[in-house]
C-alpha cells in the first residue's frame, strides 16, 4: 500500500524528510482492532514535533500521522462498536504506525462514528483538536457540559490555531462562558470573532493590561495553547482566585507552581494520547467523546475548523503542511484528501 514516511529525522526542507514508500498492508485486525481505509488526513504541531531532527533512524519505515478520516474495512474478533462500510474518525495512537498510510489499525475505542454531514476532509480535522479541547475544558478544569458555570469566563491563548478554533466554540456552546481569544493578526482576530470569542487580546502584548479594559481583569479559567514558558510567569496575575489553568505544550523552563499558591490555583496538564499510551481503562471515553462531537457537528451547533485543503495525500503536500505549521501562521486546520494514483 502506499504511504509516506520517513527514516530519517531531518529538517523538514531535507529532500528525505518524508518520502512516498510502499509498505506492506497491515495485518488482518485482531482483539479490538479496526482496519480503515484513510479517506482523508490532518496535520497538527505533534506531526512537526515527531519529525523534528534528532539522531535516531527508523527501520522499517516510520509512518506519521494523527487525525483521520475513513472507511472500516475489517474488524477484529473482540471489536464490538463498528462494523465493515461504516464512515468513521479518529486521532489514533502515537505509539502506532500513522494514518498517513492507505490503511491503518486502530484500537475502535478511540474511533467515533464520522458526521454524516461533513466530508470527509471537514471530518480528518476535528479528531485530535476536538479530543483535546474537550478532554481540558470538562475534564481537566471541571467546567460543566450542561453551563452550569454560565458567566465564568475563560482567557484562550492561541485561539486561532487547531485546538483553539474547537475550544472557543465548545467553551461558548456547551460551557455559557465568557470566552477572550487570543489573536495577533486581522485574520485571526475575525477567525475567533466568527467562532464565538466575546472579546479578543494579542499574545505578543502584555495579557494582564489588556484583560483589565475587558469585565473579566481576571479570568476563572485559563487554556494555554502555545509558549507555556512565555505566559507562565504571568499566570498569577491572570488568574481568578480558586481559578484552573491548563496546557498542551511542554516547557523547556522551570517554573514555580508556588506563584499560583495565594489564588489556591489549579496547574494540569492535557495530553490527549494518555488514554491510547497507558491504554487506561477509561479510553473508551475517547469513542465516546468523538460521537458527541460528531452529533453536535451534525445539530449545527459546532462546525468543522478546516480552512485549507492541501491536495492528495503525497510527500510533496505533507511537507508542504509540514512547512506551514512550522511557520507558526495557521489557522483553523489544514487537511489533505485521497492518494494519487
Amino acid at each position: 500500500m502506499k504511504a509516506v514516511g520517513l527514516y530519517e529525522y531531518l529538517d523538514i526542507n531535507d529532500p528525505k524528510s518524508l518520502l512516498d514508500i510502499d509498505i506492506p498492508m497491515p495485518s488482518n485486525p485482531t482483539g479490538k482492532d479496526l482496519l480503515i481505509q484513510i479517506d482523508a488526513i490532518s496535520v497538527n504541531p505533534v506531526d512537526v514535533k515527531v519529525r523534528a531532527p534528532k539522531d535516531k533512524t527508523e527501520s522499517p519505515a516510520r509512518i506519521l500521522g494523527w487525525d483521520a478520516a475513513g472507511t472500516v474495512i475489517a474488524i477484529g474478533d473482540q471489536a464490538t462498536l463498528f462494523k465493515p462500510g461504516d464512515k468513521v474518525f479518529y486521532a489514533g495512537d502515537i505509539t502506532r504506525p500513522g494514518s498517513n498510510a492507505q490503511y491503518q489499525l486502530v484500537d475502535e475505542r478511540i474511533v467515533g462514528i464520522a458526521p454524516t454531514s461533513l466530508t470527509a476532509t471537514e471530518a480528518a480535522v476535528l479528531p485530535l483538536t476536538a479530543l483535546t479541547a474537550y478532554e481540558a475544558l470538562f475534564e481537566r478544569m471541571g467546567i460543566s457540559r450542561e453551563g452550569a458555570d454560565a458567566g465564568k469566563s475563560i482567557l484562550i491563548i492561541g485561539g486561532a490555531g487547531g485546538v483553539g478554533s474547537i475550544a472557543i466554540q465548545l467553551a461558548k456552546t456547551f460551557g455559557k462562558l465568557h470566552v477572550i481569544a487570543s489573536a495577533s493578526r486581522p485574520e485571526s482576530e475575525s477567525w475567533v470573532r466568527n467562532l464565538g470569542a466575546d472579546a479578543v487580546v494579542n499574545h505578543h502584548e502584555d495579557l494582564s493590561t489588556q484583560l483589565k479594559k475587558t469585565p473579566f481583569p481576571e479570568v476563572d479559567y485559563i487554556f494555554i495553547l502555545s509558549g507555556t514558558d512565555a505566559y507562565f510567569p504571568q499566570l498569577s496575575q491572570l488568574i481568578a482566585p480558586f481559578g484552573k489553568i491548563t496546557s498542551i505544550t511542554e516547557t523547556k523552563q522551570s517554573h514555580h507552581l508556588d506563584a499560583l499558591k495565594t489564588k489556591s490555583a489549579t496547574f494540569s496538564w492535557e495530553f490527549m494520547f494518555t488514554h491510547a499510551m497507558f491504554k487506561t481503562k477509561d479510553m473508551i471515553k475517547q469513542h465516546h467523546l468523538l460521537n458527541f462531537i460528531a452529533q453536535s457537528i451534525d445539530q449545527r451547533l459546532i462546525k468543522t475548523t478546516l480552512t485549507h485543503n492541501l491536495g492528495p495525500i503525497n510527500a510533496t503536500n505533507l511537507k508542504r503542511a509540514h512547512h506551514l505549521i512550522e511557520a507558526g501562521h495557521v489557522i483553523g486546520k489544514l487537511a489533505l484528501a485521497g492518494f494519487s494514483t
